[in-house]
C-alpha cells in the first residue's frame, strides 16, 4: 500500500505533468464544468449550493486575510489551520459535484483532491519556510495543516478580515464568478 501511495505522490509532483495540466487547465475546467452541469439533478441543487457556499465563504475570508509574500498569514482562518484556502476550495467544488447526486464522484473527487492538496501544500510550505524562516516554523509548531485545534485559537485573531486585502486578492471577482456560475446552474436545472 505504501508503494502505491508513493507512486501517486510522485505523479502529483511530476513537473512535466503539472506543466501540461497548467497549460491546458482552462479547456479541462470548461469540459469538466460542462460534464458536471449535464450530470446535475435538481433535487440536489440546494444541498450542493449550501456546501459550495460554505467553501466560498471560507475562500473569501482567506482572501481578506492574506497579504501574499509580505506578511505571514496567521490571522483569520489561518489561525485555525495553515491551509484554509484549500479546504474552502475543496468544499466549493464538492458542492458542485454533490449536485449530481453521485456518491462515487464525490468520493473519487475527495481522493484526488486529497493527493493534490497534500502534495501542493508540501511544496508551498518549503517556499514559505524560505521566505519567513523561524517565524514560519514557530507558526507551524502551533497550527496544524488541515485540522484545527480549537483550544489554541485566539478569538481576536480569528475575527480578522481586511477589506483592502479582499479587493487586492480579487475576492470580489471570485465571489461574483461563483454567484454567476450558480445562477447559470439554477437556470439550467429549473
Amino acid at each position: 500500500m505504501g508503494n502505491i501511495i508513493e507512486k501517486i505522490n510522485n505523479l502529483f509532483n511530476d513537473p512535466e505533468l503539472r506543466g501540461k495540466l497548467l497549460t491546458y487547465r482552462w479547456p479541462l475546467v470548461i469540459a469538466t464544468l460542462i460534464i458536471l452541469i449535464l450530470l446535475m439533478e435538481p433535487q440536489y441543487f440546494w444541498l450542493g449550493l449550501l456546501i459550495s457556499l460554505a467553501g466560498e465563504a471560507l475562500q473569501v475570508w482567506c482572501f481578506a486575510s492574506l497579504n501574499k509574500k509580505k506578511e505571514l498569514a496567521a490571522k483569520g482562518p489561518y489561525v485555525a489551520v495553515r491551509n484554509p484556502m484549500y479546504l474552502g476550495r475543496y468544499f466549493l467544488i464538492l458542492g458542485a459535484i454533490a449536485m449530481t447526486g453521485s456518491l462515487f464522484l464525490m468520493v473519487l473527487f475527495s481522493i484526488v483532491y486529497y493527493f493534490y492538496m497534500v502534495n501542493r501544500v508540501e511544496r508551498e510550505e518549503q517556499v514559505l519556510a524560505e521566505i519567513f524562516g523561524e517565524t514560519y516554523q514557530e507558526y507551524c509548531s502551533r497550527t496544524n495543516r488541515f485540522l484545527p485545534v480549537w483550544q489554541r485559537i485566539e478569538q481576536e485573531d480569528i475575527r480578522y478580515f481586511r477589506w483592502d486585502l479582499f479587493f487586492k486578492n480579487n475576492a470580489h471577482l471570485n465571489l461574483l464568478s461563483v454567484i454567476v456560475g450558480y445562477l447559470i446552474v439554477y437556470s439550467w436545472l429549473f
